[in-house]
């Protein structure tokens, strides 16, 4: 999204040539604020702009030389070259996340010290801080539970599974991160860059809340060490048996949790340098308890460390409650009982009564780490897994077992399993050990080289984790006796970590450094969730969150880190490490199966922007690596994905739905590009087939001078039209030039936009600019549309005042409208009335729909009512169906025929036929044709002269008067200036009226005129000159309501009297305007009160020379209805009876 920016200038220099160093360098709010960065809306730099520092310093500058004088018109919105290459070399990308705020905190209140340029590399920005996010809780302490359980085969498939995955996400994010600058965000940016703002806000949520419960992880990690291993005293609750330990110390968990999570937000709240000064201490602790195992593991080869085990036949015991391994003890001369017979018996005497299994099996130590040398990997090669409250046996081991469903006592001192295990479980409580992977990306404004640096530490730090991960659990299988593997918490080697037990010099190293590294660690998450939440919230893209984008005066993220820590006492509450890291695996493996499909995306679109440096990246990698993602996560938990895919598609339809429209060049558009490239190419192969075809609408709309639509229930119908699904294009013309009238072509669009999305009109707009409407139109009817994706169907609004435009362009541009619809093979829907239709807020209680079928047109009759009772508006009015019948037809079977075809169209319908009888042609019928007739010839009088016009219109004048006083002269009235008929007047007048215009001076014709089908907002002021002469329709009504009854002398007389004046009419007239009458009479009668009266539209005549008389009886056809649409079919059929 491109922005302006306003360039201030720096101060001047100090005296005696001295500088301050705010006047010759930018603090770090000037560099962000030049490069774009406080910029409101996405809060990103101008990623339009070639480079990310792009402003508008150089449109300020004279262009005095010469020698460019060529392009002077451009450098007012052009940069020259050489400018854009000196923002280039001056570019500095300032450290981004917690640095920018560090920096801020040390300034405040004093002189601000100038920004260096970042210099970290490959090894101190990308190679260690990967290590240690990688690096982190689960090696120290479920690692070695994972092996005993799954056994070294199924543990190594596991962890080169997790391992790959987050290999080949590596090598995505790599090609990703070297396309370009990648700002602070990492993971966010790549993916909202990459797939657009609803999959990059929803993955940035998920991402988002995949960081925060990875705090609440380590924060557990750090209070199981803290009470399991450092200090076992500090418990705050006390099991009273052995049956409620696991109770007990989920709440000392969830009490010493909350309080380490405030003090942990305190200090990120206070400053978050103070974490940053730590980071390479937690590091070091870290690499320092690794090497300590693996020096461990070294010595156990020649020299094993000394933890005995205590075991009852095959099961494992407890040292919690005994010292000595043995039942019996030698006191001088005399046997006495040790503590371990007290544990099971009843007394400590030798006639006590003792647990069964302890009668029958014997007390054997063995030591617990045998060495690499003792061979020991072959039994542990295999798993052994287990249910909950089973005790833990070593495989191999004579044992006198008891009857089967004996129960064991939880008091004795066994190890017991405290969970039910199995391999899906295992993988999602692994995972959380290989992911940050992104801690590069994330820093990439620290880099001296991002595009180099990325790529080389990220797969380095993975390599080197997935090696010590690897090599850990073949070591760990090799070196330690499986029932220690499977003590998860170490209660038979004395409590102690069981990765502990292996290390050299002493365990206590392992204890201190994976307590500091997992500090550290829910730190790090602590620190860097609320700046992830805070560059979304920025963005705008998820309205709701933008509270969260503000902080102190210094940019931290107050409110961000807020919530964050709301949502880490969630994971604290559940209490269980086990429990709270399947459900970051869940957010972590959506995020990283999206990065590698923008990978994949980006790849097989071949966008021209899609040039990274990174080479060594395939689209079949990116899609093995979501694959893989994809699998794991319904390997670590199904339901857990299930809620994962539901909380991430519920945030994209509202990013879709109410989230701020960004434009960020993302892959999804070229993705839906070339689906629509492919789709469109494929519709040219043919035309649709009668099953598919539907109203493609092409909506022609007239706006004002304030390009405003005048009607706009028109679009009202479009989207009572829309059951059908098809497209809409909603069309303008303006008149003019393309050049000057520009402005104006875009606030109509802009106009139509909002109206389209008020009524909920999905489709498309084309405003036409055009020397006249009529071209216009007619550019749009030939040009709408793409390839095989073009309209089918106009809709337009019938034009009600075209009897009172001087020009009479109204009526022609219509009639050729019509002309072109049929040359074009395009259905015609024409609108009468359409400030009656109803809007979408309004419903239809009760009414009916009536259709009347003239003429079989390709079954558009039929399909319309369908679509539209699909829409509330209609729902509830019932379709009815007549037809007319001849005076050959059988009316009686006609209807029988009709309701079978309804049938088989599967539509319900009231069907009803009509019979109209052949009939004299009535007086009020002849009386029609003879005004419109003579309406006729005024209007070709419209172009002679003055003198000419003046002498036709008088003829015309006396000839009609002398005409109508013989036909009825007490219904006669002459009538002078009468006040013109307004447009906005929507009821039709009782009387005709035929406009006789005397012509002094022709005034010129208006600036603007509407469209066709479209109607003037109103007219001007009567012209004194104007004669207006009515013949009114009484005695025609008079006829129709007193039936055949006998006709008088009188009303005989005054027939013949007229017959010479019917003698000279156009016979064909006569009987068009016939028809028109009748079946108007017919209409009216039945359909009156119909909510909607849908008819055939008669075709325009061949002759030109008839136009005017055409519009004329579709007048008189349509008299006395609210709300008629006229249908013209497109010459095929688009509805069919078969499947």
């Amino acid at each position: 999204m491109s922005r302006r920016f306003t360039v201030t200038s720096l101060p001047p220099a100090g005296p005696a040539g001295t500088s301050d160093p705010e006047s010759h360098q930018h603090s770090a709010a000037d560099l962000r604020r030049l490069s774009g960065e406080d910029a409101k809306g996405d809060g990103n730099p101008k990623e339009s702009s070639p480079f990310i520092n792009s402003t508008d310093t150089e449109k300020g500058k004279e262009y005095d030389g010469k020698n460019m004088a060529l392009f002077e018109e451009e450098m007012d919105t052009s940069p020259m070259v050489s400018s854009l290459l000196s923002g280039l070399a001056n570019y500095t990308n300032l450290p981004q996340g917690s640095r920018e705020h560090e920096e801020a905190e040390n300034n405040e209140g004093g002189k601000k010290k100038p920004v260096q340029a970042p210099r970290m590399g490959t090894f101190m920005g990308v190679y260690l801080p990967c290590l240690q996010n990688i690096f982190g809780v689960i090696l120290f302490l479920r690692l070695t539970w994972v092996v005993g359980i799954a056994g070294i085969m199924e543990s190594f498939c596991m962890v080169f599974i997790c391992c790959s995955c987050t290999m080949l996400t590596a090598i995505s994010m790599s090609a990703i991160a070297t396309n370009g600058v990648v700002p602070a965000g990492g993971s966010y940016y790549m993916i909202s860059r990459s797939l657009g703002p609803e999959f990059g806000g929803a993955v940035g949520l998920c991402f988002y809340l995949g960081t925060t419960f990875a705090g609440a992880m380590y924060i557990l990690g750090t209070i199981e060490i803290l009470l399991a291993y450092l200090f076992p005293a500090m418990a705050i609750f006390k099991a009273e048996d052995a049956s409620g330990e696991a109770a007990a110390m989920l709440n000392n968990m969830r009490v010493y949790g909350t309080c380490v999570l405030t003090c942990m937000a305190t200090v990120v709240f206070v400053g978050v340098k103070y974490v940053n000064k730590f980071a390479l201490v937690f590091l070091g602790c870290v690499i320092l308890s690794i090497l300590a195992i693996y020096a461990g593991v070294i010595k156990s080869a020649f020299d094993p460390p000394n933890f005995p085990i205590c075991l009852l036949g095959n099961r494992t015991l407890s040292r919690h409650g005994f010292d000595v391994c043995a039942k019996l003890a030698w006191e001088g001369n005399e046997t006495v009982t040790t503590r371990l017979w007290g544990l099971f018996c009843s007394s400590r005497f030798l006639n006590a009564t003792c647990d069964e299994y302890f009668t029958r099996n014997n007390v054997t130590e063995i030591q617990g780490i045998p060495g690499a040398a003792s061979g020991l990997i072959k039994e542990n090669l295999w798993s052994s897994y287990l249910t909950k409250g089973v005790i833990v046996e070593r495989r191999g081991m004579p044992s006198v077992g008891l009857a089967d469903g004996t129960p064991v006592d939880m008091d004795h001192p066994y190890v017991f399993s405290d969970m039910t295990s199995y391999f899906t479980l295992l993988v999602g409580i692994y995972f959380p050990s290989v992911t940050g992977i992104m801690a590069g990306s994330n820093r990439s404004g620290d880099l001296r080289d991002a595009q180099k640096s990325i790529p080389t530490g990220t797969i380095l730090a993975i390599a080197t984790t997935s090696a010590v991960y690897i090599s850990s659990v073949v070591l760990f299988g090799a070196c330690i006796e499986g029932v220690v593997l499977r003590d998860k918490f170490g209660e038979a080697v004395n409590g102690n970590l069981v990765v502990g037990t292996l290390a050299w010099p002493s365990p206590w190293v392992i204890v201190i450094g994976s307590f500091f590294s997992t500090c550290g660690a829910g730190l790090q998450s602590l620190t860097g969730a609320p700046r992830l939440l805070q560059a979304i919230s920025r963005d705008g893209i998820v309205p709701f969150l933008q509270v969260f984008g503000h902080g102190k005066a210094n940019g931290e993220p107050t409110w961000a880190l807020l919530l964050t820590a709301c949502i880490c006492e969630i994971g604290i509450l559940i209490a269980s490490l086990d429990e709270v890291a399947p459900i970051l695996s869940m957010f972590f493996l959506m995020c990283y199966m999206f990065v590698n499909l923008a990978c994949a995306v980006q790849t097989l679109l071949r966008t021209p922007n899609w040039r990274p440096r990174f080479r060594y990246y395939h689209w079949t990698l990116s899609f093995l690596g979501m694959s893989l993602c994809l699998a794991l996560m319904f390997i670590c938990s199904w339901y857990y994905a299930l809620v994962a895919m539901l909380i991430a598609g519920l945030i994209y339809k509202y990013i879709e739905y109410r989230g701020a429209e960004k434009e960020w060049g993302d892959g999804i558009r070229g993705l839906s590009l070339s689906a629509a490239r492919y789709a469109l190419l494929r519709l040219e192969e043919g035309p649709p087939h009668t099953k598919n075809w539907r109203p493609q609408l092409l909506v022609l709309v007239r706006v004002d001078q304030d390009q405003n639509v005048v009607h706009p229930q028109l679009l009202s119908l479009t989207s009572q039209l829309k059951a059908g699904k098809g497209l809409t294009i909603v069309g303008s013309v303006l008149e003019g030039t393309f050049l000057d009238n520009h402005p104006q072509a875009q606030r109509a669009e802009e106009s139509i936009r909002r109206l389209m999305e008020a009524e909920k009109v999905k489709g498309f707009c084309q405003v036409v600019i055009s020397s006249n409407l009529r071209d216009g139109v007619s550019h749009l009817i030939q040009s709408g549309g793409l390839g095989g994706l073009q309209h089918n169907t106009v809709l337009v609004g019938w034009p009600r005042n075209w009897r009172q435009k001087e020009d009479h362009q109204t009526w022609r541009n219509f009639i050729e409208l019509v002309r072109e619809t049929t040359a074009g093979h395009l259905a015609l829907l024409v609108t009468k009335n359409v400030s009656m239709f109803p809007g979408n807020p309004e419903r239809f209680s009760e009414g009916s729909i009536d259709v009347w079928w003239i003429v079989h047109d390709g079954g558009m009759l039929m399909l319309l009512p369908f679509l539209l009772r699909h829409h509330k508006v209609w729902r509830k009015c019932k379709m009815r169906i007549f037809t007319v019948a001849q005076m050959d037809d059988n009316s009686i079977q006609m209807k029988k025929d009709l309701t079978t075809f309804l049938y088989h169209l599967r539509i319900t319908a009231e069907v009803e036929v009509v019979e109209m009888h052949e009939s004299d042609i009535s007086a009020y019928t002849y009386e029609k044709t003879l005004v419109m007739e003579q309406r006729s010839q005024i209007l070709k009088q419209m172009h002679l002269t003055k003198n000419e016009r003046e002498r036709e219109i008088q003829s015309i004048t006396d000839e009609s008067r002398g005409s109508i006083r013989r036909k009825n002269p007490a219904n006669t009235r002459l009538r002078l200036n009468v006040p013109e008929e307004t447009a906005g007047d929507s009821e039709e007048k009782p009387e005709e009226e035929v406009q006789l215009i005397h012509d002094q001076s022709a005034p010129s014709c208006p600036s603007s005129s509407p469209s066709p089908g479209e109607e003037p907002e109103g007219e001007g002021e009567a012209d004194p000159e104007k004669v207006h002469l009515t013949w009114t329709k009484d005695k025609s009504v008079a006829e129709k309501n007193k039936g055949p009854s006998p006709v008088s002398s009188e009303g005989i007389k005054d027939f013949f009297s007229m017959k010479p004046e019917w003698e000279n009419l156009n016979q064909s007239n006569v009987r068009r305007m016939h028809t028109a009458v009748r079946l108007n009479e017919v209409i009216v009668k039945k359909s009156r009160d119909a909510k909607l009266v849908l008819l055939n539209m008669p075709g325009p005549p061949r002759n030109r020379n008839g136009d005017e008389n055409y519009m004329e009886f579709l007048e008189v056809l349509t008299e006395h209805l609210d709300r008629v649409m006229l249908v013209r079919g497109g010459g095929r059929e688009v509805i069919t009876i078969y499947s």
